[in-house]
């Protein structure tokens, strides 16, 4: 573990390799799993403000889900997540092409909303653990799932850090991201 300011980062983000193959997955972290994506607190109302803006490209069950549950659930471990259809897939998910994506990213894309979809998706395999001191742990998730993703990143030399740049700096800043860096480099000479 390495400490940035009030942020704890677990060495695997910087030596471990990553990229997202989306043809190897078929999106199935937005479907699998023991709870919804975890959301921080402001992102409810912000799912709930947008809701025109990607109601359009979710599916009926997804919408329904959403009429009965709410834009936000409380898991069994008492954090706030998105809902889920039938304890499966995302509420916000839909299928394109044999893969599961986002609702809310292609209304993103499409100029619909400036909100890209719950940093804990565009972070994943980042997981944010909250410390009671105010500490943000990193830490990474490994998931079988992420099999085709971990063969990509190793085929192509990407730590997982900086797979995840865009939401990385999104979340924490310039800053943190350049300083990751600066330790990436740093462990690599030590």
């Amino acid at each position: 573990m390495i400490e940035i300011d009030d942020k704890i980062v677990s060495q695997d983000l910087l030596r471990e390799c990553f990229c997202c193959d989306l043809s190897a997955c078929k999106g199935i972290c937005c479907v699998e799993g023991n709870a919804g994506a975890p959301l921080e607190e402001d992102e409810a109302a912000i799912l709930e403000r947008e809701y025109p803006h990607y109601r359009p490209y979710m599916t009926g069950e997804g919408v329904e889900a959403v009429s009965e549950q709410g834009f936000a659930v409380l898991d069994e471990d008492g954090d706030l997540t998105t809902p889920l259809i039938h304890d499966a897939e995302c509420a916000f998910s839909y299928k394109e092409n044999g893969c599961t994506l986002c609702a809310i990213e292609r209304a993103w894309r499409e100029g619909k909303t400036t909100f890209k979809k719950p940093i804990s998706c565009h972070l994943y395999p980042i997981r944010l653990v909250n410390f009671s001191n105010g500490t943000i742990g990193l830490n990474y998730h490994r998931w079988d799932v992420c099999d085709g993703a971990r063969k990509c990143g190793r085929k192509l030399g990407i730590p997982v850090y900086k797979s995840l740049k865009e939401p990385i700096i999104r979340r924490f800043g310039a800053g943190f991201y350049e300083a990751l860096e600066a330790a990436e480099q740093y462990i690599k000479q030590h």
